[in-house]
């Protein structure tokens, strides 16, 4: 982890890995997410060491566990599932950079972050079925990122989708050429980290929110919002500022 201005950054760092995924490396990303949310940060970069974003949950570490009882495979699936909801009810945004893979987990870790940013040779894949598991928890992010036929085409058949694939049925927000990614990526997260904190959070909050609420429901919870948003100093002095401009011309 570390703070670069108004930009935090958590990097996986298992490259000998593929950056898989195993509890020890689950428990830190939900600390280091924690830590930025009370950071003097204004938005989450997420990347990782090596050519590969993430190649999914550890299988060398699954299979130490085969034998284990039910209760410690659930308690080892929650360690993944509290990463997944601390990334949602964050008040700031999260980034995702991919490069190389994002499979299975990695792809869910990527879908479950608000942006996500891919490498032109990133790949994303959900080949659990292919192993006889099951893409539990990374459906959740799944279906509500690019609806229910291409999910579960993609959760049953295991394909591979090149960064514009994934890009056109809307599992990731941009594609860069490779030779602009960090670049334009780390503009991206500057663009994000200048904007109002406060009417980012309230952004960010509503978003998700309407996962919930039925089309009345949404628009009353908007008004409230919006209300409040009026009520911010960083929405005074934005206005104020906009107004002078148009005074000055």
């Amino acid at each position: 982890m570390a703070l670069e201005g108004a930009v935090g950054r958590i990097t996986l760092a298992r490259p000998e890995k593929k950056n898989a995924l195993d509890r020890a490396t689950a428990d830190e990303l939900a600390e280091a997410l924690f830590a930025l949310s009370e950071a003097p940060v204004n938005v989450v970069a997420l990347d990782a060491d090596g050519p590969d974003f993430c190649a999914g949950a550890d299988l060398t570490a699954l299979e130490q566990m085969l034998d284990a009882p039910r209760q410690a495979h659930i308690d080892d699936a929650k360690a993944l599932g509290h990463v997944f909801h601390t990334i949602r009810r964050m008040e700031k945004p999260v980034v995702a950079l991919v490069r190389g893979r994002a499979f299975a987990g990695g792809a869910g870790l990527a879908s479950a972050c608000d942006i996500v940013l891919a490498h032109e040779d990133a790949r994303f894949a959900y080949p659990e079925v292919t192993v006889g598991f099951v893409p539990a928890m990374v459906m959740t992010m799944l279906r509500r990122s690019v609806g229910e036929k291409h999910a579960f085409d993609l959760v049953s058949t295991g394909r591979v989708l090149s960064a514009e694939e994934a890009r056109a049925i809307g599992l990731v927000s941009r594609v860069f050429p490779a030779r602009e990614f960090d670049t334009v990526s780390n503009a991206v997260l500057e663009q994000l980290s200048r904007q109002p904190p406060s009417a980012m959070a309230a952004t960010k909050s509503l978003f998700y929110k309407l996962d919930n609420l039925g089309f009345l429901d949404g628009i009353s919870a908007g008004i409230i919002a919006n209300a409040d948003a009026r009520a911010t100093p960083a929405f005074r002095e934005g206005v104020k500022r906009f107004t002078s401009r148009k005074k000055e011309k």
